[in-house]
C-alpha cells in the first residue's frame, strides 16, 4: 500500500466515525445534544493533544537525554531529522530491558522520540535507523493530530451513547422528536461505542502501515525497518513469555511491560501484544504483514 492509498484509507474511515458520530446524534434527539457532545469531546481531546507529549513521556517513565549520552543515537535522528527536513526532535530514554521506541508531540515542531534502553543494546545501527526513520514518520506525517481527530469523535459517540442510555432509563422525548425507533436506540447505545473503537484502530493500524512505508523511503532501506521489526517480534514474545512464567510461581519475576495500555499505540510494536485479544481489536497490524510489505518495496527496488 503506498503513502496516498495509505491515507486515503485513514480520512475514509475518519469520515466514517463523523457519519457515525451523526447516526448517534440524530437518535439522541436532535442537534442540540449532538453539538454539547462534541463539545465536550473536542474540549477533552484537545487538552489531550496539546499535552500529549507530556502526558506520554511521563505515563512511560522516560527521561530527556542527558549530553554526551547515547551518541549514537543523537547522531542517527540528527540525520534522518535532516533527511526528512523537520526540526530535530527531543530525544528521551526509557530505561527498561524491553526493546521499543515511540514518538510523540503535537507537529513536528513539539515532537519527542523516546526509546527503550533495551533496543539500544539489542539492535545494530541499520536496524536502530530504520526504527527512528519509522518514528520520525510518525512525526513528519502527523499521526497525533489524525489520532486525535479520531478520538474526538469516538469520545463524542461514546459520551452520546451514555447520554442516549440516561435518556432511556429517566425518560425523554418521544419518538419523533428523538428520530428514531426504540430499537434502533438501544442499537446505537451498545453497538455505536464498539464499531467507533474498531474504526479508530484501524485508523491507527493505517498510520502504521504509512509510517513503515514513509520510514522505508526515508533511510532507503525497507530491510533495515523488516529486520528490525522481525528483531523486535521475538524479544517482544520472550518478554511476554518470561513474564508469563513469572506469574506462574518463578521467584524471578519479569517486570510487566513499560507501556501504559492508554499509550501502547504510540509505540512501534505493541508492548501488549501478549494480552491481545485479536487483529480487529489490536492497535498495530500483524509484524508478518509489515515485514512482507516492506520486503516488496526492497523488490520492487531492486527491479526498477
Amino acid at each position: 500500500m503506498n503513502g496516498l492509498t495509505s491515507t486515503l484509507k485513514t480520512w475514509t474511515l475518519l469520515a466514517a466515525l463523523g457519519g457515525l458520530l451523526v447516526l448517534v446524534g440524530g437518535l439522541l434527539g436532535g442537534r442540540g445534544g449532538m453539538v454539547m457532545a462534541l463539545l465536550f469531546a473536542v474540549a477533552m481531546n484537545g487538552f489531550v493533544y496539546w499535552k500529549s507529549d507530556t502526558l506520554a513521556l511521563k505515563a512511560n517513565g522516560a527521561r530527556e537525554l542527558r549530553l554526551g549520552e547515547a551518541p549514537r543515537l543523537r547522531a542517527i535522528v540528527t540525520d534522518l531529522a535532516n533527511r526528512a527536513a523537520i526540526p530535530m526532535p527531543r530525544l528521551y530514554i526509557v530505561d527498561r530491558p524491553e526493546p521499543n521506541a515511540f514518538a510523540t508531540g503535537r507537529n513536528p515542531e513539539h515532537a519527542a522520540v523516546a526509546v527503550t534502553t533495551g533496543i539500544l543494546e539489542l539492535m545494530d545501527e541499520r536496524q536502530l535507523r530504520g526504527v527512528l526513520a519509522h518514528e520520525l514518520s510518525h512525526v513528519k506525517n502527523r499521526d497525533t493530530l489524525v489520532g486525535t481527530i479520531a478520538a474526538t469523535i469516538g469520545g463524542a459517540i461514546s459520551f452520546m451513547a451514555q447520554m442516549l442510555q440516561f435518556q432511556m432509563i429517566f425518560g425523554g422525548g418521544s419518538d419523533d422528536e428523538n428520530g428514531g425507533s426504540p430499537l434502533g436506540a438501544i442499537a446505537a447505545m451498545f453497538l455505536a461505542p464498539i464499531a467507533a473503537l474498531i474504526i479508530q484502530l484501524a485508523v491507527s493500524r493505517g498510520r502504521e502501515y504509512l509510517a513503515d512505508t514513509s520510514g522505508a523511503q526515508l533511510t532507503g532501506d525497507p530491510e533495515g525497518l523488516a529486520s528490525a521489526l522481525e528483531l523486535l517480534e521475538a524479544a517482544n514474545q520472550r518478554h511476554g513469555l518470561l513474564g508469563r512464567l513469572g506469574r506462574c510461581g518463578s521467584r524471578q519475576r519479569t517486570p510487566e511491560p513499560a507501556a501504559n495500555a492508554a499509550f501502547a499505540h504510540l509505540y512501534i510494536v505493541n508492548p501488549l501484544s501478549a494480552r491481545q485479544v485479536g487483529s480487529l481489536f489490536s492497535t498495530h497490524p500483524p509484524i508478518a504483514e509489515r515485514v512482507q510489505r516492506l520486503r516488496g518495496m526492497r523488490a520492487l527496488r531492486r527491479a526498477a
